[in-house]
């Protein structure tokens, strides 16, 4: 699932202070250890790939967050999990690791695209 499916307008999220703490003033600090929770106010683009949110802090300034330094909870309080990338590949490298080729030497066989493919997966698992 992507960040923005996750994530609303009034979602209540947390903030992972050890991600953010060295860009953060000490008035934002201790209103987020003040509070575990927040509600997101908007979004903002960060560096044209990435979304951050902006929450409402106990204080009640508003600060924005990188979307990796903050936590989705669900309705009961709980942390939604987030796939990651590294599971991405990990479960890609798993599936690649698992495919088997058995060589074609008919000529019917060998000008099938569907064994093309079987193979050319096949010949890059290792490079993955």
């Amino acid at each position: 699932m992507e960040f923005l499916d996750l994530v609303r307008v009034g979602s209540t999220v947390n903030i992972n202070v050890n991600l953010s703490k060295d860009r953060l003033s000490s008035k934002t600090l201790n209103a987020i250890r003040e509070s575990s929770s927040f509600k997101v106010k908007d979004f903002r683009l960060t560096d044209g790939k990435g979304v951050g949110v902006i929450v409402e802090l106990s204080n009640g300034e508003e600060e924005w967050f990188f979307e990796n330094e903050i936590e989705i909870l669900d309705e009961n309080g709980k942390i939604i999990p987030r796939l990651d990338e590294k599971e991405n590949n990990i479960f890609l490298s798993n599936l690649l690791k698992n495919i088997k080729y058995k060589p074609k030497t008919k000529f019917k066989e060998l000008i099938n695209p569907i064994n093309f493919f079987s193979w050319l997966i096949y010949s890059l698992k290792d490079i993955f």
